[in-house]
């Protein structure tokens, strides 16, 4: 991470992907699929925590380095920056259910790197970014099938 020019940085995002108690299923797709996009050159990891939250609301985080068994993302464990704090985990965690075991992934979007350095150089910055859900995306295109359908 360090090796990178902060001119040159793509835009970098968070996720955290939560896992209701008793709703997980880690066949090892997921680190698989991280990997890939890694390897492709698509994102770069800066960090990743594994947050468990039992029904007291009391959090348990764990770097990759923690974890005994890391399988494919042993190659990824060693480049990370270690950037999220305690305050950060606290903020984090809030958003998940009691019982809950959540990924949280800190990533450079390296595929916008040229398009962002470019803009900067223009003298343009980010002032809003968002995502639409997968599921207000299928509830929009459901709505206008439905819509279409009515009409004929």
């Amino acid at each position: 991470m360090t090796e990178t020019s902060l001119d040159a940085l793509g835009p970098v995002d968070f996720l955290i992907v939560e896992f209701p108690e008793g709703q997980s299923n880690f066949t090892g797709e997921i680190a698989d699929e991280l990997v890939k996009l890694v390897d492709a050159g698509t994102i770069r990891v800066i960090d990743m925590l594994i947050l468990a939250k039992d029904q007291d609301g009391v959090v348990e985080a764990m770097e990759l380095s923690d974890l005994d068994e890391l399988g494919p993302l042993q190659a990824i464990e060693t480049e990370l920056a270690e950037l999220l704090a305690e305050e950060d985990v606290d903020k984090l965690a809030a958003a998940m259910g009691p019982g809950s075991v959540a990924g949280v992934l800190v990533y450079e979007n390296l595929w916008a790197a040229p398009f962002a350095s470019a803009t900067r150089r223009a003298g343009g910055q980010l002032v809003a970014n968002g995502r639409i859900p997968i599921q207000a995306i299928v509830a929009s295109l459901e709505a206008d099938q439905i819509s279409d359908d009515f009409r004929d």
